[in-house]
């Protein structure tokens, strides 16, 4: 996961926005959750200017998120997939968003 939230400042010199096409095979994977999950974590410390200890960080607040592509898209079935508790999921016309819910990580 570091290399998620580190290297893309480093390398680009600004926020990066990751696009994972084709997600629909992964959908069923028993790991399908936590990548969802690792994805929210590292965008969730690249959005920060703090480290995991709460010290400010010598690096500015990077932007970025994560897209996932899927050739069919069922919202709600991708919305119960990645829906755990760790996550916040909200949905919307052609769309699922998830992020780090802040009662469990915060």
């Amino acid at each position: 996961m570091d290399c998620l939230d580190d290297l893309c400042g480093a390398v680009t010199g600004r926020g990066v926005a990751g696009v994972v096409h084709d997600v629909g095979r992964l959908l069923e994977a028993e790991h399908f959750r936590l990548f969802v999950s690792v994805l929210c974590q590292a965008a969730d410390r690249a959005n920060s200017a703090v480290d995991l200890d709460g010290f400010p960080l010598e690096r500015p607040a990077i932007a970025e998120h994560f897209v996932l592509e899927f050739r069919e898209f069922d919202r709600e079935k991708v919305a119960l997939r990645v829906g755990q508790p760790d996550l916040t999921v909200i949905t919307g016309d052609g769309f699922v968003a998830a992020a780090l819910n802040p009662k469990e990580w915060r």
